[in-house]
């Protein structure tokens, strides 16, 4: 047991249950309403929103499981800092009008805008259900990194675990968005520390970067199979569709989408998308810790110890116990977003639709608080009753299943030409496809290789997945335009998508 490292991490893990409790009366509005507890009102600025949209993000997983990619594959593991520099250009186009057209008619998830868009309860179902499944294993995997983290200061055993997601439970029940806004604030800044003082003291005793590039590509070579220091041709594809299907699905996400309706305007939205890539250039340095484990030595078959032991390794104790506290509380903030974000896609779209058409506010919100710990709960024992491996598989899915909600949700915003039929099956193909793909594979990997005319193209089965799926919704939409199928009543109008309240 390392106690220098587990006092700090304890104090520093108590500091922000304390925040997540007090977080109720922050902002105060009412909690017993979707809106306020599930969105903290639509009310949060810049500042607030870059640390929430932020935190929800860039997660303990990524602090955890980028350089353990690094530390295990090599350049491959990379391909995350592109992704979350892409990202951004492309949903500052579409994000504001997202935000307007939720705030104009109340809409609290995603697919509350595709069922007032298209008229289709069916469709909606379909969105929901997608984002559900896709973030419970996401919550689940959260968890990894906080294990990770428990193990080095020598925390056994599944009970620390259970303890730390309980106390999430209560005040993600009890104060709703406001508590992982106002940790992500604390979160933040303690990563940024942890990551400044890596990117300076670890360098400087390793010998410098010119060392720890020569060692990591010597220790790479020797892995079995070998890891690459410089992608080879043949992960060019993979590695380009990986990060741009990735980009294409971050904020289809509910958890991200989440965030961006507790904006308080569209400029909100839009100074965030401009000001997030810093957190991509953190992620870069927090990547070549993968690197830098390998230079100082670390040797361990789970890879997701490699930073943690790095820690260890390279820093006091005390610090040490300092920077885990923040890959922990990196794991709440994302996992109570999550939840929240699955709770408000079960209530709006499945319990108030198909079960009590007439709930009072009060009676939505129950619900939603109740889920939200039926959430947590089902992902701990998914991560405690499944092997971890499992679980990483299910989380690599995560982006086929949601990819397959761009044309309702991307294309939804711009045009009602694509029939919400067509969409509904296109929906259906490109998710059976995406998962035949990766069943080929033996649930082992997310990439597929495709013959076409005597070629392999070998890439990220998502991008597979959503073309064929926009090309079903597109000869469907086409078909069905033309015999005059019942397209269903559109009740948001041109000017709704360019709402704007000022911040």
């Amino acid at each position: 047991m390392n106690w220098s490292a587990l006092s700090v991490f304890i104090i520093f893990f108590l500091l922000v249950t304390v925040l997540g409790f007090v977080a109720a009366k922050w902002r105060q509005g009412d909690l017993n309403h979707i809106e306020e507890w599930g969105l903290a009102g639509r009310r949060f600025g810049t500042i607030v929103t870059w640390f929430l949209v932020g935190g929800d993000l860039y997660t303990a997983y990524t602090f955890i499981a980028v350089p353990a990619l690094m530390y295990g594959a090599g350049a491959l593991g990379f391909y995350a800092v592109p992704y979350t520099i892409v990202v951004y250009p492309i949903f500052f186009m579409i994000l504001p009008r997202f935000w307007s057209v939720a705030k104009k008619h109340g809409y609290v998830t995603a697919a509350d805008f595709v069922e007032g868009r298209f008229g289709s309860k069916s469709l909606a179902l379909a969105i929901a259900v997608t984002g559900i499944v896709a973030t419970m294993p996401y919550i689940a995997l959260q968890l990894t990194g906080m294990q990770a983290v428990l193990a080095a200061m020598g925390l056994g055993g599944d009970w620390p675990l259970i303890i730390a997601f309980i106390i999430l439970a209560l005040y993600t029940y009890t104060s709703g968005l406001r508590a992982p806004a106002m940790i992500a604030v604390v979160k933040d800044l303690m990563i940024y520390i942890t990551v400044i003082a890596a990117i300076i003291i670890i360098p400087v005793k390793l010998g410098g970067f010119g060392h720890i590039f020569t060692a990591a590509q010597a220790a790479l070579a020797t892995h079995k199979p070998p890891g690459a220091f410089v992608a080879s041709p043949k992960l060019f594809m993979p590695y380009a569709t990986l990060a741009f299907g990735s980009a294409l699905a971050l904020f289809l996400y509910p958890h991200a989408m989440t965030g961006v309706f507790s904006a308080s305007s569209r400029k909100v939205v839009k100074r965030n998308m401009a000001l997030l890539p810093a957190y991509s250039f953190a992620l870069g340095i927090i990547a070549l810790l993968g690197f830098m484990a390998l230079a100082a030595g670390i040797h361990t078959k789970a890879t997701s110890a490699a930073v943690p032991l790095l820690f260890l390794k390279e820093f006091p104790a005390w610090f040490a116990g300092f920077g885990f506290a923040a890959i922990a509380i990196g794991a709440l903030v994302p996992a109570a977003i999550m939840s929240i974000a699955a709770s408000n896609l079960f209530t709006r779209n499945i319990y108030r639709t198909y079960f009590k058409k007439n709930a009072s506010n009060k009676h939505e919100a129950s619900v939603a608080k109740f889920v939200s710990l039926v959430v947590k709960v089902g992902a701990l024992v998914f991560i405690l009753g499944f092997p971890q491996q499992y679980a990483i598989a299910m989380q690599q899915v995560g982006g086929i299943l949601v990819l397959q909600t761009l044309p309702a949700l991307i294309f939804g915003l711009y045009t009602r030409w694509f029939h919400r039929r067509a969409l509904l099956i296109g929906w259906a193909v490109g998710i059976i496809y995406g998962i035949y793909m990766w069943g080929t594979t033996g649930y082992k990997s997310t990439t597929y290789a495709l013959h076409l005319f005597g070629h392999v193209y070998a890439a990220y089965a998502a991008i597979w997945a959503v073309i064929l799926n926009i090309i079903v919704t597109v000869v469907l939409s086409v078909i069905f335009n033309a015999i005059k199928v019942n397209q269903g009543e559109d009740r948001t109008h041109a000017s709704d998508y360019h709402l704007e309240v000022e911040a």
